[in-house]
């Protein structure tokens, strides 16, 4: 290759878009616009609060995989994570409101950094989505099936207890055979020599929730703020009568695993703070982005930060720091009121996770349909990609695209891995988000 033709290759991987040229993209599309700050911050919490409080709580507490865990001083680690993504937030407000277009750090990567680096940063960005959505959508299963169990004596055998091969994909169904003594060949169903197991109610709700995003996002929205409103609830359940069983020495020692734990304990809970990214995404649909966006990723962010630290004392005060070894730290909150003889919050507590859970894969689901719509109209996919539904304004042709590759790896992807995938990808957003707001200015 001569100098010449490097020079044009590099400058044609480099060459940006002006903020000026992408806003004007996209007011010749059919996006509606249709949300508000309120609207916005119902997503942000949407997808703040699910997995972090449910689930992420007990390894960030009680440790895991040999961890330490912070224990009370988890509260720190809250708020360290909260600091640590007001920088990326702020930067996120402001992006949103100079280049109010849908694509997030897609978009804002194109403007800044040139086409190879907003490419790259597309497909992360759209594979962080897809496999959150694939993680949560496993989790989503876990939890309907320990909300079953409370009906043991009430459902049939066969649907509290389901075969493993019908609630979990193959990796897992696999290992689970495993762990039980169980040969995979015999346990499990054979096509062609194949092993074959399928997570059913993952694949239910992602179906269910596709069907949701193709009527519109103003409907989605509606569906988020019921689910909003009822993991809300079940939290401010637990921690109204969970305060008056919490015992001031269970926060002695306060910090178990010392400045270690508090760190690694911030870096569990700063994955969960991820979900403010998928308000950007919206920043085509929405009505005055400049006001409405920083509103929307600022607010939901404060109020996701203090219904964290609300869990964290009151759980922390109810468990002794010698318990935590016996703690399910699949449903840590859960074990907690047990602790406390109020079994009775269980069942709203599996309620509340369900909804949190499903409000997740929503929002995500949502904002991977809409960094494909930015690079189907940048030309990185075929145009068909970026079709409008006509009545209901939505690019319908990529919610089925997107909805079936998340139905896929729901049956074929590992979720731990899937897991360890999507922080890497977090730290990427925020690192190039933090970066590209610079070189803006």
């Amino acid at each position: 290759m001569s100098n010449t033709d490097l020079k044009t290759f590099l400058s044609n991987i480099t060459t940006t878009v002006k903020p000026e040229e992408l806003i004007a993209k996209s007011e010749n599309d059919g996006l509606k616009k249709s949300l508000s700050a309120f609207d916005l911050i119902i997503l942000g919490i949407s997808a703040i609060i699910g997995c972090g409080i449910f689930v992420m709580i007990g390894p960030a507490v009680c440790g895991s995989h040999g961890n330490i865990g912070a224990g009370p001083s988890v509260v720190i680690s809250v708020l360290l994570a909260a600091m640590v993504c007001v920088c990326p937030a702020l930067c996120y407000a402001e992006f949103a409101s100079v280049i109010p277009v849908s694509g997030s750090v897609y978009t804002y990567t194109y403007a800044t950094l040139g086409e190879f680096a907003a490419w790259t940063m597309g497909w992360i960005l759209m594979l962080e989505y897809a496999i959150s959505d694939i993680t949560i959508a496993v989790s989503w299963t876990d939890y309907l099936l320990q909300f079953l169990k409370g009906f043991e004596h009430i459902l049939p055998n066969w649907l509290v207890n389901p075969p493993i091969w019908l609630v979990n994909d193959i990796p897992t169904a696999i290992s689970k055979c495993q762990q039980a003594g169980l040969d995979p060949d015999f346990a499990l169903p054979h096509i062609f020599g194949l092993p074959v197991s399928v997570n059913l109610p993952a694949l239910f709700i992602v179906l269910l929730l596709g069907l949701i995003l193709l009527k519109g996002l103003k409907e989605s929205t509606k569906a988020a703020i019921i689910m909003v409103i009822v993991k809300l609830a079940v939290i401010l359940i637990f921690v109204g009568v969970g305060m008056f069983y919490v015992q001031p020495q269970n926060w002695v020692p306060f910090a178990p695993a010392g400045f270690k734990g508090i760190i690694l304990s911030t870096f569990i809970i700063f994955y969960a703070y991820f979900g403010f990214d998928a308000i950007s995404t919206a920043a085509e649909e929405t009505k005055d982005p400049q006001k409405n966006l920083p509103i929307g990723i600022i607010v939901s962010l404060v109020i996701c930060s203090i219904f964290y630290i609300l869990v964290a004392v009151v759980f922390t005060g109810i468990i002794p720091v010698s318990q935590y070894g016996s703690v399910d730290t699949l449903a840590p909150i859960a074990h907690s009121v047990r602790l406390i003889n109020q079994g009775w919050i269980a069942g709203w507590l599996s309620i509340g996770s369900l909804a949190g859970l499903t409000s997740v894969i929503l929002v995500f689901q949502f904002g991977t349909t809409r960094v494909l719509y930015a690079m189907s109209r940048d030309n990185f996919f075929p145009q068909a990609f970026k079709k409008i539904h006509p009545v209901n304004k939505t690019p319908h042709v990529l919610v089925w695209i997107t909805t079936l590759f998340v139905v896929l790896g729901c049956i074929f992807i590992d979720a731990n891995v899937a897991a360890e995938l999507c922080i890497f990808g977090t730290f990427a957003s925020f690192m190039i988000v933090c970066l590209g707001i610079i070189i803006l200015r």
